[in-house]
């Protein structure tokens, strides 16, 4: 299966879900759930993105999930198309945005329209067309990310100046290699520890450690699909101490070990 639409309006929401797949969520309600053990709420009329192995699980009981679409890397790769649909980063593979993008009814309903389409041809069978069902995913892709861009740009337009979340997560991408440790970047923007720690939660949303952690993570999956480095390679661009100690870092907050992560997610079209 490369790709697939479930219809789940009566399903039993429940457990941690993980998958190899890309997983887009269409939810009707305001929903409560966690993302790789992060709590969000969501208004009516949203959409959650999820990459391969990702935590998500449900909380509440006012969760209303529609419709489910999954696609494997092999069928869409987000990478080599990201000059037609700016989808990673933004929809995907992004710790410091929202899992979700809130849309209007109108366009929720015409995403509904687009997510039938995609099962209608599927069930066409021996006489479905790949480029058709890749052409219709790439429309949800685009509107959802435009969407995105649109929320964001508001969002942006509010601050007047950079907050210590947005002064920490440039700085953690210039260093989380090398520094892993929540007093440097503390220390980095003169704040206390227990200061810095209570605005980077309340303005990302997660704490500085958990932030570290989950960028550690996201760049060594993006190894793992993107390049055909080996494990021992890949701990090292990393700088951990070895391959051992990597991968039982990996396993912990993935689920799944390097090496299964990338037999079941694959090496990327564009791996180098």
């Amino acid at each position: 299966m490369l790709i697939e639409i479930q219809n789940l309006e009566s399903a039993v929401l429940e457990g941690d879900v993980q998958s190899p797949f890309y997983q887009i969520m269409m939810l009707e309600n305001c929903s409560e759930f966690s993302v790789d053990f992060t709590s969000y709420i969501s208004p009516s009329y949203s959409l959650v993105f999820l990459s391969p192995y990702q935590h998500f699980q449900w909380q509440g009981k006012g969760a209303s999930l529609i419709k489910k679409l999954e696609f494997h890397g092999d069928f869409y790769c987000i990478e080599y198309h990201k000059k037609e649909v700016a989808c990673n980063g933004l929809l995907f593979n992004n710790i410091y945005l929202e899992p979700f993008v809130t849309v209007s009814k109108m366009l929720f309903d015409e995403i509904s329209l687009i997510f039938d389409k995609i099962n209608d041809e599927q069930s066409l069978k021996n006489s479905f067309s790949e480029s058709v069902l890749k052409a219709y995913l790439q429309l949800i892709l685009a509107l959802c990310s435009k969407a995105k861009s649109s929320q964001i740009g508001q969002q942006m337009i509010c601050q007047d100046e950079l907050t210590v979340g947005l002064k920490f997560q440039n700085l953690l991408e210039s260093y989380f290699l090398k520094e892993k440790s929540v007093h440097f970047y503390a220390q980095e923007l003169a704040l206390a520890l227990d200061t810095f720690s209570k605005r980077v939660k309340k303005e990302l949303g997660k704490s500085p450690s958990q932030l570290i952690q989950d960028r550690v993570v996201l760049e060594a999956k993006k190894m793992l699909h993107l390049t055909y480095l080996s494990i021992k390679e890949i701990a090292a661009k990393l700088q951990f101490e070895d391959e051992f100690y990597f991968s039982r870092y990996f396993k912990k907050n993935v689920g799944i070990s390097p090496s299964g992560f990338r037999d079941r997610v694959g090496i990327s079209i564009v791996a180098k």
